[in-house]
């Protein structure tokens, strides 16, 4: 009998063998488990940048733009109004206007080497095609007429005043980039002006 137990030794040999295949297993599986993790974590930190990435684009990006000359109306001796005409610039979404400046889609503001006015008052009107809401769609123009600050150096008494006076303007919608208008009066004031 003893014969037949000598072929077995007493050596570590067949367990080191097997330790390492259960440490090659646990090895393989915390791989996978680890890989899966930084996998979704990937999948979503990318998810939120292209998030980020279109908010920005869109922030940066003027929604609107002119579309045609800066209109000036005078009344001999003062600018009273100021008109531009915007459209949506390409590819944009449709932008609310409001109804007029008080309802806030669009704050416009003034300013002049005499005066700064946050918010000018305006009132819209839409030129061509229109579908009778106060939402400003592609193909659509709308007019806006804005009237200039009574403090502002254009209403001045004095037309000498008046005349060849840099202004600026910032139309600021609630999304997308401010579309900045600086413009001269001329040297002579007409009832109509194109503003340079």
């Amino acid at each position: 009998m003893k014969g037949i137990f000598s072929i077995f030794r007493k050596d570590d040999k067949a367990f080191t063998g097997l330790e390492s295949a259960i440490v090659l297993t646990a090895f393989v599986v915390v791989a996978a488990v680890f890989s899966y993790v930084v996998l979704g974590a990937g999948f979503t930190t990318s998810d939120t940048a292209k998030k980020t990435i279109d908010e920005g684009v869109k922030q940066t990006t003027s929604s609107v733009e002119l579309a045609g000359d800066v209109i000036a109306k005078s009344n001999s001796s003062k600018v009273d109004h100021i008109l531009v005409t915007l459209q949506l610039t390409a590819g944009q979404s449709p932008v609310d206007i409001g109804a007029d400046s008080n309802a806030g889609m669009l704050v416009v503001s003034y300013a002049d080497n005499k005066t700064y006015s946050s918010s000018v008052d305006w009132t819209k009107n839409f030129v061509g095609d229109n579908d009778g809401d106060s939402i400003l769609e592609q193909h659509e123009k709308v007019e806006l007429t804005f009237n200039v600050p009574t403090d502002s150096m254009l209403m001045s008494d004095n037309s000498t005043d008046v005349v060849n006076r840099e202004f600026r303007m910032e139309i600021k919608p609630k999304i997308g980039a401010i579309v900045p208008i600086t413009r001269v009066t001329p040297p002579q004031l007409d009832a109509v002006m194109v503003l340079k």
